[in-house]
């Protein structure tokens, strides 16, 4: 990859490789605007382009508008065409031989106005999100959590291998890394040997995290029309890292019959940065099982068999006042259905999507020890605690933990990343 006139630090996960799109707002700039992130930098859509600055590139002149507004979706809607254009311009732009060094290079003035230090940045929510779906396509993930569940020998249901299997996640609680996550209260049963089984009020006492992907709708549907599998892929507009947090104790209680509410709709945090779809097509690879592709039916067949990414994860954990320890890595490519997929199946019923709407993966988790995307799967259902750096230990989440999730693909000085993924654990809220 070409080098950038701007000095990037090489473990930057915003390479000139990359060049995700994000909503940023600063002390001086008080309404959020669009930007994208290219190392230890900002650059301001808004400005930029209220400077001129895309005006070498006419498919987005006429739509210039959609860099003044309060989150993509204006520019998500646009297609992957124009998405891809105004990333390769941008490339260009920024790169250390740009044939156009007046357009930023060397225009003094512009580059003050327009490159904001990512010290003096507020992140918001990158896309306004409409709708919510969380999938379960982490093969080894539904597999670990059957075995605690159900055993082995029934750990997977029949349906597993067939459909990416989802539930309708609750969009209003969905933000962005850094904002603090409150432990919830719920039904819970504090022993369930006891017969008849009885639920009590309580804070919850298994708090987990979920390392995911999560994909961003760009261009959407009618009602009635399903999304054909070979056209899935242009309906989307970029991928984040998503911790989708998990009350266990009061979703073990609540999911039967209708599945997950309560347990899930508190909180899920997402990177601010979307890289985009073009970014992550060096790195295909195929998911898990791709001989599974034969015995879907036929509107789930994806042409290629690499239709998953190799992003590398991890999941870090700091209790207040310790050290850090990394607690999990583990790898995108342990997916057993693609977000095409995801999608294709979402819409098989003519259910309408629409610009922002957010389709989560499901826990990523390898199959070995030190994979897992959760502490129920690490802590084997609660039994096994695991060791923090500091010697402290942890079967679930407690008050004062910080999580990072982090996620990057590529080589040093080219990395395409997401930036941290973070929360920290509030008290609950005593209800009296």
């Amino acid at each position: 990859m070409a080098s950038s006139w701007l000095q990037i630090p090489k473990e930057s996960p915003f390479s000139l490789a990359n060049i995700p799109f994000g909503i940023i707002s600063t002390k001086t700039i008080a309404t959020p605007v669009p930007a994208v992130a290219i190392g230890d930098y900002a650059l301001n859509l808004a400005t930029f382009a209220s400077s001129d600055g895309f005006a070498l590139l006419p498919a987005i002149q006429s739509h210039l508008n959609v860099f003044y507004q309060r989150t993509l979706n204006a520019f998500a809607a646009l297609g992957r065409p124009v998405h891809r254009q105004v990333r390769e311009y941008l490339q260009v732009i920024l790169k250390a031989d740009t044939p156009y060094p007046h357009i930023l290079k060397d225009n003094a003035t512009l580059r003050k106005q327009a490159l904001v230090a990512m010290a003096e940045v507020t992140s918001h929510l990158p896309m306004h999100i409409g709708d919510y779906t969380d999938f379960y396509a982490g093969l080894n993930h539904a597999y670990n959590v059957g075995v605690l569940f159900r055993g082995k020998e029934n750990a997977l249901q029949p349906n597993y291998r067939h459909m990416p299997v989802g539930y309708h996640g609750r969009a209003s609680s969905v933000v962005p890394s850094g904002t603090a996550i409150r432990r919830p209260s719920g039904q819970i049963v504090v022993d369930p040997a006891a017969d008849p089984k009885l639920p009590t009020f309580s804070a919850c006492k298994r708090l987990d995290v979920e390392i995911e992907l999560a994909a961003f709708v760009g261009v959407g549907s009618n009602l009635g029309e399903p999304i054909p599998i070979g056209e899935a892929e242009d309906h989307l507009f970029g991928v984040v890292l998503m911790n989708d947090w998990s009350a266990r104790d009061i979703q073990a209680w609540e999911y039967i019959p209708l599945g997950p509410f309560n347990g899930k709709n508190f909180a899920t945090t997402v990177t601010p940065w979307v890289i985009l779809m073009d970014a992550l097509e060096t790195f295909r690879t195929p998911g898990l099982e791709p001989a599974n592709r034969e015995s879907l039916l036929p509107y789930l067949r994806e042409e290629r068999l690499n239709n998953c990414f190799d992003i590398h994860l991890e999941f870090e954990l700091k209790n207040s006042g310790g050290r850090p320890t990394i607690v999990s890595k583990t790898n995108s490519s342990n997916l057993l259905f693609s977000f095409p997929q995801m999608l294709a199946h979402h819409t098989i019923t003519g259910c309408n999507v629409n610009p922002g709407d957010l389709l989560g993966s499901g826990t990523i988790s390898g199959n070995v020890p030190g994979t897992e995307g959760s502490l129920l799967e690490q802590t084997n259902g609660g039994k096994r605690p695991i060791r923090l750096a500091d010697g402290t230990e942890r079967l679930f989440l407690e008050d004062g933990d910080e999580v990072v999730l982090r996620g990057m693909c590529g080589k040093e000085g080219g990395y395409v990343g997401f930036g941290d993924c973070v929360g920290v654990i509030l008290p609950a809220i005593h209800m009296g």
